[in-house]
């Protein structure tokens, strides 16, 4: 990598508002890399060049007037292709969408760029967010810097490769299973979850409402502490958003572990984590301890039932929100010449690939008479059993702490045909959606020369504690300093 897209994002900001590096040049540098290695990597559907030296070009203006040009100053982003941006295609990984060009830009994308940061693309990504391996892209799959037999995780696989291969700075996904924090550890990255409501939703496209929440991909926990201290904060156009303070994240990070309380869920962890998985995971402990910190044990006895449950909210959820697609207002439509129920069947019937429709499928039916109290209302009484596990877990800890994911990269077609195996693959971070709570990936090691992820859990709102965790392993460790061996 370059200088450039080697660096932080912290970083460049501080080199861009010093006028050491020109925005245009650090712009530059990234979408000439992108050139390179999107044969190789697959991470965009849609790179926006021109606007994005247009905007470089004002930062660079701006500083030169004496102006401030904020916290993200000429940093390059890339945004999972769900999140809106003014003309630029929303697609969302599918058929159903194209040739939709929204006429508003989401929130978060708003503030990034009011920070002064640079959009360089929309990132490719599972379907409506609806995987674990980017393999159910309507498009094309995208492939894990660190080999590229491998998938990058999911959903938001595209932004986590984008991050990992230098092809920007920061990214942002959408977590609403651990679509952040999955990919973020198979691609070797650092992936944040918000707590619910932290963060609006408008200009997201939703796939599970109560469930879905935007974060950041960055290579170092200091980056994403700064994108958090941008990107949270009420919004009035989203009714779900919090009206909470946002602390000045990156300010509070002082690499000190000292009296940290780890909890961590042994038995939970007793099965389906790969050796070399438990090894890394067993090890960040350690270091972690040897800063300091204390590692306990706690118990989460419901979270065995989380992907069931899951499966039941999220899907009823897709369903409602998913019904709009009819071929009526925006994207594709598929004309049947009779009527307009055969418009909508076979509108969405092409529009949709198969693990959307076994969704939506399953989600009709959890929903349906007879069956709601039987699966739905059930799933929501787990669902608080879940959250309340956690309430008392972590008052006993400051951070929960488990593998972000029980293995390491997959190869492609590995679990395709097996859609439950699939779904375990976010066996450890499904919980933290239905509680509602903040969750961080960071890397922690390798297992046959592939990233593995530690995973922190939070309080509700207390993001601060899963970055000073962090940041102080990150301090201990060089783990996120190492780059995929890409040509």
């Amino acid at each position: 990598m370059s200088d450039a897209t080697a660096a932080t994002a912290a970083g460049i900001a501080r080199r861009v508002n010093a006028r050491e590096v020109s925005a245009v040049d650090v712009a530059r540098e990234h979408l000439d890399r992108i050139a390179r290695l999107e044969p190789q990597i697959d991470a965009f559907l849609h790179v926006t060049a021109e606007r994005a030296l247009a905007r470089a070009r004002a930062v660079d203006e701006a500083i030169a007037a004496g102006k401030p040009a904020g916290r993200l100053a000429g940093v390059p982003v890339a945004i999972k292709d769900l999140l809106d941006l003014e003309g630029v295609p929303t697609t969302c990984g599918s058929r159903v969408l194209e040739g939709y060009r929204p006429p508003f830009t989401a929130t978060v994308v708003e503030r990034l760029e009011a920070a002064g940061a640079i959009v360089v693309g929309k990132t490719n990504m599972d379907e409506f967010a609806m995987g674990s391996s980017n393999e159910n892209s309507a498009y094309k799959p995208t492939r894990n810097p660190w080999d590229l037999t491998r998938v990058p995780g999911g959903s938001s696989g595209g932004s986590a490769a984008a991050v990992a291969a230098g092809m920007a700075a920061l990214s942002l996904g959408s977590d609403t299973g651990g679509s952040i924090r999955q990919p973020a550890a198979l691609c070797g990255v650092v992936g944040l979850k918000p707590t619910y409501g932290r963060v609006s939703r408008y200009g997201l496209v939703a796939f599970a409402s109560s469930l879905d929440q935007v974060g950041p991909f960055t290579r170092t926990v200091e980056d994403s502490a700064l994108a958090a201290a941008v990107l949270f904060g009420r919004d009035e156009r989203d009714a779900t958003s919090a009206d909470r303070e946002v602390p000045d994240f990156p300010a509070a990070l002082t690499g000190d572990a000292k009296g940290l309380r780890i909890g961590v869920p042994w038995s939970f962890l007793e099965k389906g984590v790969d050796a070399p998985v438990l090894a890394s995971f067993r090890e960040a402990l350690t270091t972690l301890e040897s800063a300091g910190a204390q590692v306990v044990d706690v118990q989460l006895p419901h979270a065995g039932h989380a992907i069931a449950t899951y499966y039941i909210v999220a899907t009823a959820e897709a369903s409602s929100n998913l019904a709009r697609y009819d071929g009526v207002r925006y994207g594709l439509r598929v004309d049947a010449g009779r009527d307009l129920r055969e418009t909508y069947g076979r509108t969405r019937d092409r529009g949709f690939g198969p693990e959307v429709k076994r969704r939506i499928i399953l989600g009709t039916f959890v929903l349906s008479s007879g069956y709601y109290d039987a699966y739905y209302r059930r799933a929501q009484k787990v669902r608080t059993l879940i959250r309340q596990d956690f309430e008392r877990a972590l008052g006993a800890c400051d951070v929960v702490a488990t593998p972000t994911t029980p293995s390491a990269a997959f190869r492609f077609g590995e679990k395709t045909a097996d859609p439950l195996a699939m779904y375990l693959a976010d066996i450890f971070t499904v919980p933290a959606n239905l509680a509602g709570i903040p969750g961080l990936s960071v890397p922690c090691g390798f297992g046959d020369g592939l990233p593995v992820g530690l995973q922190l859990l939070g309080r509700a709102f207390d993001e601060a504690a899963l970055f000073r965790a962090g940041h102080a392993y990150q301090k201990l460790t060089r783990h996120h300093l190492q780059a995929p061996p890409l040509r």
